[in-house]
């Protein structure tokens, strides 16, 4: 009796050794795809334009809350803009178009001029023209650097996760800014288009 109860350890063990080398090596292999994923980085800048008949950003939602930052009328929380801003590759509106982004912000903030951003970068230009991929963050407007994160996306960018670092390049109150996006975006292996 004790030579077959050793011989069913051996096969037991044999088994649990196979099984966790084959768990192993599928996880290795998944965090694998994800360690070669191919980085993608842009710079791109976003004009977000209030007024004239070329206005892009159309104020929806007027606060009732606390205002936030001066100016008349002030803006106060839970201010709501939808957008559809061009962004080119430099900071003069007149340069080349390579896309737009399309979404809004919500002043979301009590306390601070800081915005809730959702919006989706559609490339139309460029090695990722008809692809596009999500922003989503809080954007406090008067810090010199943002980051905002990536969380998702379509085409070449399908599964993209990444970041945004966001700056003021020029702004007037309840007027235009234009907004210089530094892009990083890493694809999962697996999402090639």
């Amino acid at each position: 009796m004790p030579v077959a109860k050793s011989k069913q350890r051996s096969t037991l063990f044999v088994f649990v050794y196979l099984a966790s080398s084959a768990a192993l090596a599928v996880l290795l292999s998944a965090s694998w795809q994800w360690a070669s994923a191919r980085p993608a980085r842009m710079r791109l800048f976003m004009h977000d334009v209030l007024t004239g008949p070329g206005a892009t950003a159309v104020e929806v939602v007027n606060g009732t809350g606390p205002s936030l930052f001066g100016g008349e009328p002030p803006l106060l929380f839970g201010h709501v803009v939808v957008i559809d801003d061009a962004l080119t590759e430099g900071p003069d509106p007149a340069s080349r178009p390579v896309g737009r982004a399309q979404g809004m912000y919500v002043f979301a903030s009590m306390h601070d001029p800081a915005l809730l951003l959702c919006m989706n970068v559609v490339l139309t230009a460029g090695p990722y023209s008809g692809s596009t991929f999500t922003v989503v963050g809080r954007d406090n407007i008067v810090e010199p650097l943002r980051e905002l994160s990536v969380v998702g996306g379509t085409g070449r960018f399908r599964m993209a996760t990444g970041y945004v670092l966001w700056r003021t390049a020029s702004w007037q109150l309840r007027k235009n800014a234009v907004l210089d996006l530094d892009i990083f975006i890493h694809v999962h292996a697996y999402a090639r288009a």
